[in-house]
């Protein structure tokens, strides 16, 4: 069965490691901020492309009857809405899973915004 698995969580919680272990495309919208060199230039101006980018890879790839392993934050309930359409409109299972491990974040997010990114945290 196609199955769209998201997984959300803080940055550091083990979000990308997980996916990376997982059978499916994995995509996150850290991914559009990586040139072709490899390397991470985050741009906070177009983290709305970002994500419009991911989703739009996820909705290719489910079309292709790929399984898709999403992995971002997802901190407010509602930012997983477009997915779960995706996942409505290929009759893909929908699974969720939350990390909540502390690694330490690879893209340098400041602890203040960690710490806000945790008091807005929905269950």
């Amino acid at each position: 069965m196609l199955t769209l698995t998201l997984i959300r969580g803080l940055p550091g919680s083990g979000k990308s490691t997980l996916a990376k272990t997982l059978n499916g495309v994995h995509l996150e919208a850290d991914m559009y901020f990586v040139n072709e060199q490899g390397e991470y230039l985050y741009r906070p101006e177009a983290i709305g492309e970002a994500h419009q980018w991911c989703q739009s890879q996820a909705d290719y790839w489910l079309h292709q009857r790929e399984n898709v392993v999403v992995s971002n934050t997802f901190v407010k309930l509602w930012e997983m809405s477009a997915y779960k359409k995706l996942a409505k409109k290929y009759k893909a299972k929908l699974k969720i899973i939350v990390c909540r491990e502390s690694y330490g974040n690879i893209h340098g997010v400041g602890e203040d915004v960690i710490e806000r990114m945790r008091k807005d945290w929905q269950e």
